[in-house]
């Protein structure tokens, strides 16, 4: 685990930690997409999880090969209930 507000994942890193997932699941306010590396692409991968400071935006989250990153509440909830 990493704590993004001690040390940066710049975009570089950030696609070399989610070019295998098998899920990318981004959050942005109430606006939520799900990804996939083989369809998706770096670079559309990058517009959604990069913030404006130039790094993997906050938070993060990864259980096995998926990922959530950004926030919000019901999507959060579905996620840590297994749904």
């Amino acid at each position: 685990m990493a704590d993004a507000r001690k040390r940066r994942i710049e975009a570089d890193e950030a696609w070399d930690l989610l070019r295998t997932a098998r899920a990318i699941t981004t959050a942005k306010g109430s606006k939520v997409r799900r990804l996939d590396p083989l369809v998706d692409g770096r670079e559309a991968i990058l517009r959604e999880v990069i913030g404006s400071g130039g790094s993997l935006r906050a938070p993060t989250c990864r259980a096995g090969d998926t990922f959530i990153v950004g926030f919000n509440r019901d999507l959060y909830q579905q996620w840590t209930e297994g749904g």
